[in-house]
């Protein structure tokens, strides 16, 4: 028996990456894994090889947002736990960025996770249990050089999973944020990561010396997500191998 077994489960953004690393852990615990990408080839890719459900879903429109959880509410009947993973970033100095690129990136990194918390929390509080589990990241706690709207974005994801954890508290529904420090994913290797000098001078930087890997962030939602961290709410968990710490 897993922690999160007979457990409903929705991962945004888990066709890859994190997220993908995300939705096999938490099927591994034994939760049912609806995977839901902006990609529907690699959401269905996932879902399959974890047993899971896969549903082609843009996070930052809220009519796929709205079509993805009443099907996940026909099929199931409930939903247990909410994990926002989808994310996205386009490195770079602040002063020298395109306004275009600020606007995606808060629709997805924020946005995204306004549209699916707005649906889904109203069907936990009638239900009177779920758990939330945002993926913010440090750089919204201790801000990153290049990742300044990022950055604005994912610190706005960690005051707003605070704040709905007062407001769902009386309905038994808890909410926590967690924060990856550097991670050895494709978004990394698109923002730089896969320069070797940069990826070289962060792993000096990081006390464990090496990046994260999608199953150290897996590991750490598979519990936030489970009944063990019932009375956990409000909380910001970096899982960044010793680079930040509070």
């Amino acid at each position: 028996m897993g922690k999160l077994t007979d457990k409903i489960v929705i991962v945004t953004g888990a066709g890859q990456g994190i997220g993908r690393g995300i939705a096999e852990k938490l099927a591994a615990e034994g939760a049912t894994v609806v995977v839901t990408d902006i990609n529907e080839t690699t959401a269905k890719e996932t879902a399959n090889e974890i047993g899971g459900i896969g549903i082609h879903t843009d996070v930052t429109s809220r009519e796929s947002v709205n079509a993805m959880v009443e099907d996940v509410k026909s099929r199931f009947g409930r939903i247990d736990a909410l994990v926002n993973n989808a994310g996205w970033d386009k490195a770079g100095p602040f002063v020298d960025s395109d306004p275009a690129d600020w606007d995606r990136v808060v629709q997805i990194n924020l946005y995204g996770v306004l549209n699916t918390c707005r649906t889904v929390l109203r069907i936990m509080a009638e239900q009177g249990f779920g758990s939330v589990v945002n993926i913010a990241s440090d750089a919204g706690r201790v801000g990153s050089s290049g990742e300044a709207v990022y950055s604005a974005a994912k610190g706005g994801v960690i005051a707003f999973t605070k704040s709905i954890a007062r407001e769902m508290a009386r309905s038994q529904v808890n909410a926590n944020a967690v924060c990856p420090g550097p991670a050895d994913t494709a978004l990394f290797a698109s923002i730089g990561g896969d320069n070797p000098k940069l990826r070289e001078a962060l792993t000096r930087a990081i006390p464990f010396r090496r990046l994260a890997q999608p199953s150290d962030l897996a590991n750490v939602v598979a519990f936030l997500a489970s009944d063990e961290a019932n009375y956990v709410t409000g909380q910001t968990v970096s899982v960044s191998g010793g680079l930040t710490m509070s």
